[in-house]
């Protein structure tokens, strides 16, 4: 019993007295370090330290004075305390704090890591299948030169993404509307992928409402139809009606889909990073960036309450540009949650199987539905900002007296209002044929590269303008994928928001001429603008902008002309000048001091260096022992200052280079 309470006592004063010196240690080094890493470090350091300076110089004996054993203590103890500096140094150097995950951190990730392993493996799996292995390394592929071999691979794409689940297929009809990044082979290719998937059973439908709901099933709603209407990858979605006799759709979201897209984007983000890294396609296509738009828009896609929030966004939008001939669906709010929507149910059938219905409307009713449907659809872009991204004719529905409701808005695109301004720009000097001012408004549409061809870009316009704007032509389609091609080959950079318009008006074109098979797009859309501006140019608009523009600017002017008599008065008597604070932004002082201190640090240390390099060269001096002179002691005083302080500018060092790393 004595003998156990005594080794842990040892074993408890090891464990203190370690926990102590790294401590001290962290505090010498002036950087906030792990407590494991510095434990550690100070424990390597306290073990071999001592045998490491006794092979330098040996221990005085035990009969030894005790002047001279507590110099040796002092020299041991300094000794050791470098020693773990220069542990945390070299760490810090090759596994910078912050790259490892900490214990506890391991323990919670093994079972998500485990399971990204198992899906790592079943994408590599599909990508080795479809015969893809070979674009995940390299730089250069020649056998992809001709349209028949682009096509075969955007085949065997299309295939792999629809094996790889559901994220993958979003990703894939994502890109297919990229025609500024895809060739037109791919993009074609990847509007086919299918977004189906087998219905959830009704339990499992039945479990997930009343969780979400907080109660049960029939005291929300007097008929639930346990057949779903449609099932997708992301959610399925049931005919309902409530116990006031609403007649409602009930979306439910699959269970388990957010835990696999979480998992599945976080791959997708690991693999766009290597192959942006790795291979020269991957880095001119901007994967990253391309995938954190994705990410941001299928996460919200996710969120059926955003869903919620835009259908009474649009609905308001409509409201005000007193819009009829479409509606969007009312969401009853005080049933929605993020996982399930409870929403009206419009009449009509799903636009991409209304022929007939469409047929019996006539020519001419079927071109108004057209036209309504681009004046709606240029309003979110140049008005309210709030716009439909994906508005093919499956989410579209038609009344049998023409009235179309939107569906699916779950991902919507929003501009500001320079966006919109600018937006407006193009799609007015587009009509009127003006290449200078189409010019102008692309570039600042898009992220400009340091070096543009301005005169180039303007020329490659004005040849679309004459190309696809003159009269007689009807091809809308080419027209915009003419303009996508010249963005992707002067290498302007499209922000997300600005592809989403892109996107929106690429799908558009389909859709009306679903709607109107000889529907001219090009045509409506110059006459919607001229429209739009004879709206604008109205005496009351007019008036209207004008009142806003003078009470913007009334209070600049007003303090305007006692400004002007300031400087003038100033510059009269010859007191007119220009004050610039240096270093007046709080960001510029702490750099420029953490600069001296470093440098001060990097001087202190080298002329202690030096100092106890002279001393030693001179030593011993005075005697304080037998065998230890004055000199000893102050030449290893500041051998330890010097690279205490060495240390420390390393340190921080090391530390910055990963911040910014």
């Amino acid at each position: 019993m004595v003998d156990f309470l005594g080794s842990s006592l040892t074993v408890a004063s090891v464990i203190f007295s370690v926990l102590i010196f790294a401590l001290l240690v962290r505090r010498l080094l002036g950087v906030r370090m792990g407590l494991l890493r510095t434990m550690v470090a100070a424990f390597v350091a306290g073990a071999l330290g001592p045998t490491v300076l006794q092979a330098i110089l040996p221990a005085p004996p035990q009969d030894q004075d005790f002047l001279t054993l507590g110099l040796y203590v002092a020299l041991l103890s300094g000794f050791v305390l470098i020693v773990a500096m220069a542990i945390l140094v070299v760490i810090e150097a090759l596994v910078p704090t912050g790259s490892l995950p900490g214990p506890l951190e391991l323990r919670r990730s093994a079972r998500a890591r485990l399971s990204r392993t198992r899906r790592y493996l079943h994408i590599l799996r599909v990508v080795a299948r479809h015969g893809l292995s070979r674009f995940l390394r390299g730089r250069v592929h020649r056998g992809l030169r001709t349209a028949p071999e682009r096509r075969d691979l955007a085949r065997s794409l299309r295939r792999a993404l629809e094996d790889g689940g559901v994220t993958f297929i979003k990703l894939g009809q994502q890109l297919s509307t990229r025609r500024d990044l895809l060739p037109p082979e791919f993009t074609s290719e990847l509007a086919a992928l299918q977004d189906d998937a087998p219905a959830v059973p009704w339990p499992q439908v039945r479990d997930m409402l009343e969780t979400e709901l907080g109660r049960g099933v029939e005291d929300v709603f007097s008929f639930l139809d346990s057949q779903p209407l449609a099932a997708a990858s992301v959610a399925q979605v049931h005919a309902g009606r409530l116990l006031d006799g609403s007649e409602v759709v009930v979306k439910v979201q699959r269970p388990g889909i957010s835990a696999e897209v979480e998992r599945d984007l976080d791959i997708i983000a690991r693999l766009a990073r290597t192959l942006a890294d790795r291979t020269e396609w991957g880095a001119s296509l901007g994967l990253q960036g391309l995938v954190d738009g994705f990410s941001e828009a299928l996460a919200e896609e996710l969120d059926f309450t955003i869903e919620s929030g835009n259908m009474r966004s649009v609905a308001a939008a409509l409201r005000a540009a007193g819009t009829d001939g479409i509606r969007v669906p009312t969401p009853h709010t005080d049933l929605c949650t993020p996982r399930v929507l409870v929403m009206e149910r419009m009449a009509g059938i799903p636009l991409g199987s209304a022929e007939e219905a469409l047929v019996a409307l006539g020519e001419e009713r079927r071109g108004e539905i057209a036209d309504t449907l681009l004046r709606v659809v240029i309003d979110q872009l140049l008005t309210s900002g709030i716009f439909h991204v994906d508005l093919h004719p499956g989410n579209l529905l038609v009344d049998t007296d023409g009235t179309l409701a939107m569906l699916d808005l779950g991902s919507v695109g929003r501009l500001g209002s320079v966006t919109r301004a600018n937006v407006g720009r193009l799609v007015a000097a587009l009509g009127s044929g003006d290449s200078q001012a189409a010019t102008d408004a692309l570039l600042e549409l898009v992220d400009r590269p340091e070096k543009v061809d301005e005169r180039g870009l303007e020329q490659e316009i004005g040849i679309i303008i004459l190309r696809f704007t003159t009269a007689g032509s009807t091809d809308g389609a080419a027209a915009f994928g003419a303009l996508f091609r010249l963005v992707a080959t002067q290498r302007l950079g499209i922000r997300p928001e600005v592809a989403a318009v892109f996107r929106a008006v690429a799908t558009l074109e389909g859709t009306l001429t679903t709607i109107d098979p000889g529907y001219d797009l090009l045509g409506a859309t110059r006459a919607a603008g001229v429209s739009r501006i004879a709206r604008e140019l109205t005496p009351e608009a007019v008036r209207t902008r004008v009142v806003h523009e003078v009470a913007t600017a009334l209070p600049i002017l007003r303090r305007l002309p006692r400004r002007m008599d300031r400087l003038a008065d100033a510059a009269e008597h010859g007191r007119l000048s220009v004050g610039v604070r240096l270093l007046a932004d709080p960001r510029d002082r702490r750099f420029v001091t953490g600069l001296w201190h470093q440098a001060l640090l990097a001087i202190l240390g080298a002329t202690a260096g030096l100092m106890s390099v002279v001393l030693f060269a001179v030593a011993p001096g005075p005697l304080v022992t037998p065998e230890i002179g004055v000199y000893h002691v102050l030449g290893s005083t500041l051998l330890c200052i010097s690279i205490i302080l060495v240390l420390r500018v390393l340190i921080v060092i090391f530390r910055r280079e990963t911040d910014e790393g």
